[in-house]
């Protein structure tokens, strides 16, 4: 199958805008007249320098992020995050998690090496259908902040309220962070993996306020350090720079699509469709409840694992591809990313009609 001919709902890596893509392929071989890849030059040059400075500036302007918070491009994944940021703001005391899926329950349990992590809520007795209501949230007096992820890949679910918890808050938003409109100022930390919405897997965004750098426990490594990359502007090592020039080419092309507010408009009217069939159908059952449902991730099964697997081998077949559910799920999953165009939400929703008529 050629580029044109599928429709990518892989959960991440994932989607990416085309114009992105091309850029790239352009300038392979000779990165704005150097001779070079941009694979090849210099972290430490002025050119790649510009890059770095550029793509930042973007995120900056996109997220309107305060001048109180720095823009941090690292490496390790959102799993690394995992560990960092207890070591560095967690200070041997206790910290909130609300555990609304795998992700989170992961990060408390790394948390948990480095001081006290109290449940402030958990959804894993109902399968991580929903996103708890702010009234549900047990909140320590004494926490040094309050950490959960926005939205959840592998469940569908999403917050769609910011908590209000009286410490720092700490949000995971790898996979809607630049999906809809944010108030940074009301964070202390911000972070994403970039391979949902942003870049190819190895890059990692942080926003952190600058205040709380300087914190972090005398075992943190260098490399986890908020307060040294802030103070060697990300570069103690090599960052990811191909993923950094990536996401500078994916803002450009967000910026130009109308910014995040288009994007808010965009996943709206794709996990509509989806939901809405769903919804009304008797063969495909929706596993997130409605309120706390994921505009980037929309989960949903059949009555059999067999005819799950039926769903997906024909999906494929029609160029609808990666829309088998995590493995500790099951199911489906149609990751629909800031980049997945309109387009293939209508494909795969009539699909799903022809597979209803199949199988009703």
């Amino acid at each position: 199958m050629n580029r044109d001919q599928v429709y990518n709902f892989a959960p991440g890596p994932s989607t990416m805008p085309e114009s992105a893509l091309k850029t790239a392929a352009a300038e392979m071989l000779n990165f704005r007249g150097s001779g070079m890849s941009v694979m090849e030059i210099s972290h430490r040059s002025a050119l790649f320098q510009e890059v770095f400075d550029s793509a930042c500036e973007k995120l900056r302007k996109l997220m309107n992020v305060p001048d109180t918070h720095e823009i941090l491009l690292l490496q390790g994944g959102a799993t690394t995050q995992f560990a960092a940021i207890p070591m560095n703001l967690l200070e041997g005391g206790t910290a909130d998690y609300a555990v609304t899926g795998n992700f989170s329950n992961k990060a408390a349990e790394e948390a948990a090496k480095y001081g006290t992590v109290h449940i402030a809520a958990t959804t894993k007795p109902t399968g991580h259908d929903r996103i708890p209501t702010q009234a549900e949230l047990d909140l320590s007096p004494d926490a040094k902040y309050f950490y959960y992820c926005a939205n959840n890949t592998i469940y569908g679910t999403e917050w769609q309220y910011v908590p209000e918890t009286g410490s720092t808050l700490v949000c995971d938003m790898s996979s809607d962070i630049l999906s809809r409109e944010v108030d940074v100022s009301k964070f202390g930390l911000i972070y994403a993996g970039a391979q949902k919405n942003m870049a190819p897997a190895g890059l990692t965004v942080v926003i952190v306020d600058k205040r709380l750098a300087g914190r972090e426990l005398p075992i943190t490594p260098k490399i986890l350090s908020y307060k040294t990359m802030i103070e060697t502007g990300s570069m103690l090592n090599t960052p990811p720079c191909w993923c950094i020039y990536m996401l500078d080419l994916t803002l450009d092309w967000v910026i130009k699509e109308g910014g995040v507010k288009a994007m808010d408009e965009r996943k709206r009217e794709r996990a509509g469709m989806l939901y809405d069939f769903l919804d009304n159908s008797k063969v495909l059952h929706p596993h997130a409840l409605p309120g706390s449902r994921s505009y980037m991730n929309v989960t949903f099964r059949t009555d059999s694992p067999e005819l799950d697997a039926a769903f997906v081998k024909g999906a494929a077949e029609r160029g609808l591809l990666n829309l088998k559910g995590h493995k500790i799920a099951g199911g489906m999953r149609a990751s629909v990313y800031n980049a997945m165009p309109v387009e293939g939400a209508k494909a795969l929703v009539e699909y799903m009609k022809e597979f209803e008529v199949r199988n009703a």
